[in-house]
């Protein structure tokens, strides 16, 4: 499968493949398929990865791939657009509960604090999930595998003890959240929303005009959380534009 792209000097055409059906890991009763290409180790990918994730594409590993399930476009990709965003009245005490903690640029190398602190966020957060059966091999690959525009952010307490890491990609428009995880047993610090926020003002500091948070679904309680930063912005068949708000009680924290 060939698609066309934005106009390009470099890149007019690049090849794409689709995935087998498979059941939808978060609207029962769905089949999800997705749509893919392969992003190589060079510099020059740098251009060709920035367009498809502003495009609505996403990395896993060496692959960027988007949905393309049959009779569904649940997925809507999201962003925060950081010169708008001002955190609410609980994102501020978020902010403030957490003032003792540090969040510092690494390396995509991963580590065994790593690796540990990954396996105790699993087990306590989704322990039945796909990613449960991961093994320290996966875990490297998930990190390591293509490092032209990815880092890790770390988070870490007074005594240097590791509590969140955020895998990051830099696009030359802001950053993108590929996965977050966190200190289960630190439940009061909210860090999975303090990890986004700190994204934030990441970008800020950097002169980023936004923060990629993936898909949101609607319906989806995994989800969910995405659409409490605001605004926020989805991306629809004519461009980027903010994201209604959602009625009352239709979401709540999860982290």
């Amino acid at each position: 499968m060939s698609i066309d792209l934005p106009p390009s000097p470099r890149h007019a055409l690049r090849q794409f493949y689709t995935t087998g059906p498979a059941p939808c890991p978060y609207l029962e009763g769905r089949t999800e398929r997705r749509i893919y290409t392969l992003l190589r180790r060079h510099p020059q990918e740098q251009e060709i990865f920035d367009r498809l994730s502003e495009s609505g594409f996403r990395r896993s590993q060496n692959l960027m791939y988007r949905p393309a399930c049959p009779g569904c476009n649940a997925c809507v990709p999201v962003r925060i657009p950081v010169d708008r965003f001002v955190p609410t009245r609980n994102e501020r005490k978020v902010l403030k509960h957490n003032a003792d903690l540090t969040m510092q640029p690494a390396a995509a190398v991963a580590t065994t604090e790593h690796w540990e602190l990954f396996r105790r966020y699993l087990g306590a957060r989704h322990g039945d999930g796909g990613m449960a059966a991961m093994t320290r091999a996966d875990f490297e690959a998930m990190v390591s595998d293509w490092t032209v525009a990815s880092l890790l952010m770390e988070g870490r307490d007074p005594s240097g003890r590791l509590l969140a890491v955020s895998l990051t990609d830099r696009l030359a428009s802001g950053y993108s959240g590929v996965y977050k995880f966190f200190e289960p047993t630190e439940t009061r610090r909210s860090l999975g929303t303090w990890t986004i926020l700190q994204l934030v003002e990441q970008a800020r500091l950097d002169g980023l005009a936004y923060v990629y948070l993936g898909y949101w679904i609607a319906g989806s309680e995994k989800m969910d959380y995405k659409v409490r930063f605001r605004p926020i912005e989805q991306l629809t068949a004519e461009g980027w534009a903010d994201l209604p708000e959602p009625s009352a009680g239709g979401t709540g924290p999860t982290d």
